[in-house]
């Protein structure tokens, strides 16, 4: 068997159109992700908040116990029952940001407790309500060590991104199999395709490792 990459190249462009797609669904996704996981990592610091410590804990349960896939199809299939029609994009985004949320919450969790509580005992000390002591003194220390393991997740989402092409996204995947339905060049294409998802995920690690090594100069990770 000879691999012919000619007619992969040739729809290059779709590739590339695909691989914006991805990081554009990915980054979208990250920062709902974020948003969510600050919220349930902050809801599952304090037991004695019996109902936000339930809901918040049932949350990552759901999450974190169900594949990603039934969790898109669920957005994507299950909502119009409902006569809720959401754009293909919107379910992917969701799915995704609802599905990373419970993940980063355990990094926000972990990174708020790894905080010497000294410094919120100084802050009350100074006069400051709890949530302004969270706010201005806790979060922002705890948003420094999140970096690390925030862009593992980035990069974890990126590869897991390749799923939302079941809900007719024009991602990298998509547009990798739009090509195989024409060329049947599947072995060519998915390889491409993996090399591409290959660069992504290398560059991203790249960028990381260099935030991470200034934050290290700067004395702002230990």
């Amino acid at each position: 068997m000879i691999l012919d990459f000619s007619p992969v190249f040739a729809d290059w462009k779709m590739l590339l159109d695909g691989a914006m797609v991805t990081v554009q669904v990915t980054a979208a996704a990250l920062l709902l992700g974020c948003l969510i996981g600050l919220l349930i990592g902050i809801g599952r610091l304090n037991p004695e908040r019996r109902v936000v410590y339930v809901f918040c804990s049932a949350y990552l349960l759901f999450f974190r116990g169900t594949p990603l896939l039934v969790q898109l199809f669920i957005w994507f299939f299950g909502l119009p029952q409902f006569g809720l029609m959401l754009p293909a994009m919107a379910c992917g985004i969701i799915g995704l940001g609802l599905y990373s949320g419970a993940y980063v919450s355990e990094i926000v969790r972990g990174a708020i407790q790894s905080v010497d509580r000294g410094q919120n005992e100084a802050a009350r000390s100074l006069g400051m309500s709890a949530f302004q002591s969270m706010r201005k003194i806790i979060i922002p220390q705890a948003i420094v060590r999140m970096i690390p393991p925030l862009g593992n997740e980035f990069i974890a989402l990126i590869k897991n991104s390749a799923l939302v092409s079941l809900l007719t996204i024009h991602d990298l995947m998509h547009e990798g199999q739009k090509i195989i339905s024409v060329t049947y060049r599947s072995l060519e294409v998915y390889l491409v395709v993996a090399l591409i998802y290959l660069v992504l995920t290398s560059t991203t690690a790249g960028v990381l490792r260099l935030v991470e090594k200034r934050l290290r100069a700067g004395g702002m990770v230990q």
